[in-house]
């Protein structure tokens, strides 16, 4: 039981030690910085891209988004994949403006293989951009986000991550999980690393690559998190990513706990694959750059799934000590209340701090805070559920609504 008890301490002390790093740097979300300095002025040539499979319903208002932009409109074109299409997906593209490359392959038909099959084709051509806008079908797209985009680049920037807003914060429970997630996030984990030299992580939808970055390989991924996979390849090569809070997208979030369900269990999954794939070469990163950043890429590899087995394991001692009876009825409580609160506090409290750093109204949010830990537990299911059975198949989010930028503003304006 001796053995037992000091596995018990050194398992809470490596908690202890990476929640106290990541609480150190959250905090410098509140650091405010000078904007960087231009390294050069002037208005890149841009393709925006869209991998679409039966978005029909959403597509148009995207490209219309895009064509509406307050940039040169000779300076950036706007291409959809219809992406095994069963519907009109190409044709109402096609019919907003945007240009239209049809792709059939039934069995590679996720979003990273449209885009490799893409980029390959415009990296042959040799095409004349100089960086990629990358969204998803169901996305709008704030008016200035190429202008803002243009100006990362211009300050030396190569890989660039918008700012990831919500369409739908208030339809349910679930979308206001999906975006209080999002927002703290946002405030706290990404935007709190770019402030002191850290890498934030690409959130999936709304980024900006250098084309020159991509001319290699092309769009080279292999797990079911393209964005993290391809964050941690750069991470690995010692290229921070950059952040932009005013280049805004704004997306659209299940309101079905069954599409959540799989969704999240797609990224749980996606997250274990990178694991599996990248910590190895991530601490190589450590040892051959020696910077903090790479030691931050390499912290949230082993902080996701490796801290939750820990935890997992922690409960499990303090059950063995208890039947054993070296744990009193008071001492298993309050192991089980340390972790337990947490989990159901924590979360709220983060979110309405990044609320208030980012002006969002908390009033129209309260139901979603109340049941914001329901969020979060799902999700703790779902990653023991992932150690144990993942499913590595794709299932499409239906999006059944049709939002334009104006109807976003006037939501946003409330929240």
């Amino acid at each position: 039981m001796e053995y037992l008890y000091i596995l018990k301490q050194a398992l809470v002390y490596i908690l202890t030690a990476y929640w106290c790093y990541q609480m150190v740097i959250s905090l410098c979300a509140l650091v405010k910085l000078k904007d960087k300095p231009y390294l050069t002025n002037k208005n890149h040539k841009f393709m925006a891209i869209i991998p679409a499979h039966n978005e029909e319903m959403v597509v148009a208002n995207l490209v219309e988004s895009l064509k509406n932009q307050n940039y040169d409109k000779n300076l950036y074109d706007i291409y959809v994949i219809a992406d095994n299409c069963t519907d009109n997906t190409a044709e109402v593209a096609k019919n907003a403006g945007a240009i239209v490359y049809k792709r059939f392959d039934p069995d590679h038909k996720t979003k990273g293989y449209a885009l490799q099959w893409f980029l390959k084709q415009k990296i042959a051509e040799n095409a004349d951009y100089d960086a990629v806008l990358i969204f998803d079908a169901d996305n709008i797209v704030d008016k200035n986000f190429i202008v803002n985009m243009n100006k990362k680049l211009c300050q030396g920037e190569e890989v660039v991550q918008g700012y990831r807003d919500i369409k739908n914060p208030t339809d349910n429970w679930i979308t206001a999980g999906y975006a209080l997630f999002y927002w703290t996030m946002h405030r706290l984990y990404h935007l709190a690393r770019y402030n002191i030299g850290l890498s934030p992580l690409l959130n999936g939808t709304g980024f900006m690559v250098k084309f020159d970055i991509l001319k290699p390989n092309g769009w080279e991924t292999e797990t079911l998190t393209e964005d993290i996979e391809f964050s941690l390849k750069n991470i690995i090569q010692g290229r921070k990513l950059g952040w932009a809070t005013d280049a805004i997208v704004y997306d659209e979030q299940p309101t079905s706990f069954k599409q959540s369900w799989s969704q999240r269990s797609r990224w749980t999954v996606g997250h274990m694959q990178c694991i599996k794939r990248y910590t190895g070469e991530l601490f190589q990163a450590v040892k051959k750059y020696k910077t903090l950043m790479n030691l931050d890429g390499f912290l949230y590899i082993v902080g996701t799934t490796p801290m939750l087995v820990i935890t997992l394991v922690l409960l499990l001692i303090n059950a063995i000590m208890y039947t054993s009876q070296a744990m009193t009825n008071s001492e298993l409580i309050f192991n089980i209340m340390r972790y337990l609160m947490p989990t159901l506090l924590l979360p709220i409290l983060t979110a309405i701090l990044a609320m208030i750093l980012d002006k969002k109204p908390i009033k129209p949010m309260i139901k979603g805070l109340l049941c914001y830990p329901l969020f979060m537990g799902t999700w703790v299911i779902i990653n023991i559920k992932c150690l144990f059975k993942r499913e590595t198949s794709w299932e499409k989010i239906n999006h059944v609504r049709s939002i334009k930028i104006a109807e976003v503003k006037e939501v946003s304006e409330k929240i």
